[in-house]
């Protein structure tokens, strides 16, 4: 027998009333109308076959050979079995996420975005329907070249319309020549820039009734999924995150990186006396990219650049002038004026 899938059925054991008659069967007696039930389960076994000239006397058949193909049977039923059971958690993984989804979806207050697309596509709706005040914070700074034309005009509506831009990048993209030339053409339209040194989250907020944040809960790519929230009070604490980082940070107008000048007449950035502290107390360097949210590379770029400043090709060299140089004595002397030293946690960090 089988299932509708065409899978055998796990075999029922014999019954009693069936051994005795594959006794009788192989003695030669005749079978009557109150066997019918053994025998059903003897041909289920394949033990007898009935002979159509004489239906009362079945022919018994080897109970080895029988019980070698229902032993066969079993197996391939069993691992057809195992590897239904073995495909279930990998099923239920697949469509849990899905179930996760429609869940979030379901809610008044926020809604998950499965893809840039999707995210870029939401995000500016919300931009065009911007009614006061549009906040952006965005670490790694703007996106290709055709994204900045596609913000450029979704941005310059959102100008005409009486919209405030505020938009906060990290400090890297200040050696960007393509963000440079962006952001000059949008600050002259009205869009205020700021650059962050220290690391923050991303984000969007447009009127302090929605925000779209990076997804840390479904599992995908935080860089290519988000979270379009609309609850009020969520959206007020990711704004004042925002305010908080957005306070500590620079005004940029799209200009290259400006430097300091120090007491000696050598120019350092703030970003490069951020890492001639972190170089000359030792810290990793992977540890103090991450903290200026900058890339490795830019990080090694800076420190050639100063080693090639003070004349040195070692990392304990460049150390000890720095410590010798009346910028890192002033600095010292008069925190305020220097870099600010980390401060706590943000919201977004």
């Amino acid at each position: 027998m089988t299932e509708r899938d065409g899978s055998a059925q796990p075999a029922a054991p014999l019954s009693g009333a069936a051994r005795e008659l594959y006794a009788r069967i192989t003695r030669g007696e005749p079978v009557g109308p109150e066997d019918t039930g053994a025998l059903g389960e003897l041909v289920g076994w394949r033990l007898v076959i009935a002979d159509p000239e004489r239906p009362s006397l079945p022919i018994a058949l080897d109970p080895q050979e029988a019980g070698r193909r229902r032993l066969d049977d079993e197996l391939r039923d069993l691992a057809a079995r195992a590897a239904r059971i073995a495909a279930i958690p990998d099923l239920s993984d697949e469509l849990g996420l899905h179930f996760e989804r429609a869940k979030w979806r379901s809610g008044s207050g926020s809604e998950f975005l499965a893809g840039r697309e999707q995210v870029t596509a939401r995000i500016g709706e919300a931009v065009d329907r911007a009614e006061t005040e549009v906040l952006t914070a965005l670490p790694a700074g703007p996106g290709c070249e055709e994204l900045l034309g596609e913000t450029t005009d979704r941005d310059s509506r959102a100008l005409a319309r009486g919209v405030r831009l505020r938009t906060l990048f990290g400090d890297g993209v200040r050696d960007d020549t393509a963000a440079r030339e962006w952001a000059a053409v949008m600050s002259a339209r009205g869009t205020r820039f700021r650059t962050l040194l220290a690391p923050f989250q991303r984000c969007v907020v447009v009127d302090r009734r929605q925000a779209f944040i990076s997804d840390h809960v479904v599992g995908g790519d935080p860089e290519q999924t988000a979270w379009h929230v609309m609850d009020r009070a969520f959206v007020a604490f990711v704004a004042e995150g925002f305010e908080d980082a957005w306070r500590r940070a620079d005004a940029w107008y799209g200009d290259p990186r400006r430097a300091v000048p120090a007491g000696d007449g050598s120019r350092l950035t703030d970003r490069q006396r951020e890492i001639l502290i972190d170089t000359a107390a030792g810290v990793d360097q992977r540890i103090t990219a991450r903290r200026l949210n900058i890339g490795l590379r830019t990080l090694t770029k800076e420190l050639a650049r100063l080693r090639a400043h003070w004349g040195v090709s070692t990392l304990a060299a460049l150390a000890y002038q720095w410590a010798l140089s009346p910028e890192r004595q002033r600095t010292a002397d008069h925190p305020g004026e220097g870099p600010r030293p980390e401060p706590p946690a943000p919201v977004f960090h």
